[in-house]
């Protein structure tokens, strides 16, 4: 039996429900527009041969430009249908190489206590709020892939101008904006990931102002030139990493919003760098959580 996530695909009503059903998709029963109204919108997924390797989700028609040029491929059925939110799309790609580990699982969380716990179980999490702007329950998609990965290279981006050449070096876009409610430019983290341990980053950090800066500077850290703030008028934000001595690997990334969430990761032993990438401006709390394999 093929063990690989070859296809995934979203229902709007009862007729595309049974057309997926008849062509031997499964159902993640999870309403992607809980607590709001609107449609009935579910994700389903088929397995096979060919895999799928990325997973991304775009709110915005300039998040899709990269996409479309790197080779992905658009399910156009909006997320968010039938509710006020953002126009919410989900892409995927079909990979090889190193930086395309096979996806064998997917799966929908509607709170913040059960992604903590998939995310310390090694389950990969997209960034985008499914229901982003339509308020309801946050609800995230996630992926597990065949093997165990570990980020080896983060960067940032402050336009749209470099998505492409990002994507076809097999980097993933954090699809959640971290000038989340304050204006400013759209800046995006991305993350490269390998099955060499050896290749992977120690040590996330976050920088809010010019003392912590220098700090992390004399700490060895070696900084993200983006400014995670660009165009608010906050305090520069800039995100460090380490890559030496690698005894517990990173082996993932992603960014929480409101003090809510935090706590819930918190809590089960999740890592949070608790510095508001939103300082200095009067946008959403958010911060970067990343975890480390601790065998």
């Amino acid at each position: 039996m093929a063990k690989y996530i070859s296809q995934v695909n979203v229902s709007l009503d009862k007729a595309d429900e049974q057309q997926f059903a008849n062509q031997g998709f499964t159902k993640i029963n999870v309403d992607l527009n809980k607590g709001i109204g609107g449609k009935c919108v579910y994700i389903w997924f088929k397995h096979g041969s060919v895999a799928i390797t990325k997973l991304q989700v775009t709110f915005n028609d300039e998040m899709a430009v990269g996409l479309i040029n790197a080779g992905y491929t658009k399910i156009d059925k909006n997320l968010n249908a039938g509710a006020d939110g953002d126009f919410i799309y989900l892409w995927y790609f079909r990979g090889s190489g190193e930086y395309n580990t096979p996806i064998e699982a997917i799966d929908v969380t509607t709170d913040a206590d059960g992604e903590a716990l998939k995310f310390k179980n090694g389950w990969e999490r997209l960034a985008c709020d499914l229901n982003r702007g339509a308020a309801g329950s946050w609800i995230h998609a996630w992926v597990k892939r065949e093997k165990k990965t570990y980020i080896c290279d983060v960067t940032a981006t402050v336009s749209y101008e470099t998505d492409s050449d990002h994507y076809k070096k097999g980097f993933i876009r954090l699809d959640e904006d971290t000038n989340r409610g304050a204006g400013g430019y759209f800046v995006f983290i991305w993350y490269r990931q390998t099955p060499d341990s050896q290749r992977a980053l120690s040590e996330l950090n976050v920088s809010t102002n010019d003392r912590e800066y220098q700090s992390l500077e004399q700490q060895k850290y070696t900084p993200v030139c983006a400014n995670l703030n660009e165009g608010t008028g906050g305090n520069r934000v800039n995100l460090w990493y380490k890559k030496d001595h690698v005894k517990h690997p990173v082996t993932a990334i992603t960014l929480l919003i409101g003090a809510a969430n935090i706590k819930a990761y918190k809590v089960t032993g999740v890592p949070v760098i608790e510095k508001n990438l939103n300082t200095g401006n009067g946008g959403s709390i958010e911060n970067v959580c990343f975890y480390q394999w601790q065998a």
